[in-house]
């Protein structure tokens, strides 16, 4: 076994991606994904509780990204405003992961179970930027309603981006996103 190798976490995720997508995530074990990694059935299971958290990891950059950037916008700034900064600046978290981004989408939308696990995850990133929003003072219902609008425009812009391919600044795709609801809201 390579276990010598750098990035035994990523060559563990690129080898499950892979095996999801030629066998599909049911019928792909952790000893499989071990293997095509070159690694042994205990490597993954140091960095990775189940197969499942291959695709939904404990720790979440993206939530902590969010967070961080929504806790540094202005206090000025309008709630929607500093929930856009926030979501365009985890979209970095992304840039080099596209190819990544897109087997992992792949994997979920053919799998009913964890397209539930999805909708939990961006329900706890709603949850968690409209927790941040009344911390900085906004009110209910704006708070979870710029937390819920928030993730549902990165949503679209995260599927417009791994499914189209010439697109390829997130952020950019965030920032439409966001003016085409501001557009909608206003009634243009």
């Amino acid at each position: 076994m390579g276990r010598w190798k750098p990035d035994a976490r990523g060559r563990l995720e690129q080898a499950a991606l892979e095996l999801y997508g030629e066998r599909g995530f049911e019928q792909t074990t952790a000893k499989e994904i071990a293997e095509r990694a070159g690694l042994t059935e205990r490597t993954f299971f140091r960095h990775f509780t189940d197969k499942r958290e291959v695709l939904f990891p404990h720790a979440n950059p993206l939530r902590e990204s969010l967070l961080t950037a929504l806790d540094a916008a202005p206090d000025t700034a309008a709630p929607i405003d500093a929930v856009a900064a926030a979501l365009e600046s985890a979209c970095g978290l992304f840039a080099e992961r596209r190819e990544l981004a897109r087997q992992r989408q792949a994997v979920i939308a053919a799998n009913t179970e964890l397209q539930e696990r999805e909708l939990i995850k961006l329900a706890s990133l709603a949850s968690a930027l409209a927790e941040a929003l009344r911390r900085r003072g906004v009110a209910e219902p704006v708070a979870s309603l710029a937390g819920e609008v928030g993730i549902a425009a990165f949503k679209v812009a995260f599927g417009r981006w791994i499914g189209e391919p010439d697109q390829q600044d997130l952020s950019r795709l965030v920032r439409e996103t966001l003016e085409g609801l501001k557009a909608v809201t206003a009634g243009k």
